[in-house]
């Protein structure tokens, strides 16, 4: 059977599919006046060089003649995503399923040769996809810069014995492992929107987290794993949750998988599909950007299982009421001010038109 032909989305630009989150955060780093330059001649040249150089050494390129099935869903996948380059893909030996996205003026692709032993050719088309979104959403270079800060924590605290640098550098370390797991879920996007089947995805992510043997797993009972992950428990279960999940780089594989589906079931998937997504070039506005990163993180609240997410959605509620409560009060009282401003009573009334007539 002839496998049904993917849509190309002519001009997309990455802001289409990627998370509120993560576009908020890179918005506001390239903002910093020089700061992506700084990062690309500091960090850019030694990283990409190097690391190029490494899998030039150790791992096989793809190309027409080498691994020629992936060089063409990366082609593929480019033509997808109309991605302006083609980016080189190099397939590693390594037992461990995984894939990365590495450099910064030209990012490159290594996928684990247990990604192509154990997925299926659609399946490894959306880990490619996968790999390509963070290309083209440039998180290549905050990914170095954040490992980079990690390790200067590290040295600063281990070595120069400087208690203060972990506690200034580890804040934006956090802030910095919070944006990396939504660029995850922006890159989970532009993977779905390569391969265009949900159930393709959502396999992947079952296989991360349980291997290869899908005959003896169902997809249905996985959500209901997803679920219960997120309603189980009380506050002090919730408050595990975070300190297992404060120190990764990838969100876990079933909350990536309700991420997705939630994307789908939103609707957005669909309006790309149909042509409705942002294009290159069009004008775009930062603080649109960070509005919709803190309506995702309320809306995340608000339909949340969690008994923490509960609690603090329902003590942010009561907040927000009070506080539209007084605004809306403070706004009657100086509409009233200003409307009855310069009006005069009834007596006073009478009182001017004996004066006018005392004048007369």
């Amino acid at each position: 059977m002839a496998k049904e032909k993917k849509i190309l989305f002519h001009n997309i630009n990455p802001k289409a599919w990627e998370h509120p989150a993560d576009r908020a955060a890179l918005s506001a780093l390239k903002q910093i006046p020089g700061l992506d330059v700084i990062l690309k001649n500091l960090l850019g040249v030694m990283n990409e060089k190097s690391f190029r150089l490494l899998f030039l050494a150790s791992a096989v390129r793809v190309s027409e003649r080498q691994f020629p099935l992936y060089y063409k869903q990366l082609r593929d996948a480019c033509d997808i995503l109309d991605s302006p380059y083609l980016p080189e893909m190099f397939i590693a030996q390594n037992p461990i399923m995984n894939a990365g996205a590495f450099g910064v003026n030209k990012p490159f692709i290594v996928l684990n040769s247990s990604i192509i032993e154990k997925l299926t050719e659609e399946e490894s088309l959306a880990i490619i996809g996968h790999e390509l979104g963070h290309c083209l959403s440039g998180h290549a270079l905050y990914h170095t810069l954040l490992n980079l800060l990690i390790f200067i924590s590290r040295v600063l605290l281990g070595i120069l014995r400087i208690p203060i640098s972990e506690i200034i550098l580890q804040g934006i370390i956090y802030g910095l492992l919070e944006w990396y797991r939504k660029s995850e879920l922006s890159a989970d996007r532009a993977g779905l929107l390569v391969v265009q089947n949900p159930n393709v995805s959502y396999q992947v992510l079952m296989k991360l987290a349980g291997g290869t043997k899908v005959e003896q797993m169902d997809i249905n009972e996985f959500f209901q794993q997803a679920a219960d992950y997120e309603c189980t428990g009380d506050i002090v279960d919730s408050v595990y949750k975070i300190l297992l999940l404060i120190q990764q780089t990838h969100p876990f594989p079933v909350l990536r998988l309700t991420e997705l589906k939630t994307w789908i079931d939103k609707g957005d998937y669909n309006k790309i599909l149909a042509g409705d997504y942002i294009k290159k070039g069009e004008k775009e506005n930062v603080m649109n950007d960070f509005k919709d990163a803190t309506n995702q993180y309320q809306e995340d609240f608000k339909t949340s299982n969690d008994p923490l997410a509960k609690a603090v959605y329902g003590t942010m509620s009561n907040v927000m009421e009070g506080a539209n409560k007084a605004t809306e009060d403070v706004q009657k009282f100086f509409n009233d001010l200003f409307a009855n401003f310069g009006k005069t009573s009834p007596d006073n009334d009478k009182e001017d038109d004996e004066d006018k007539e005392d004048d007369v």
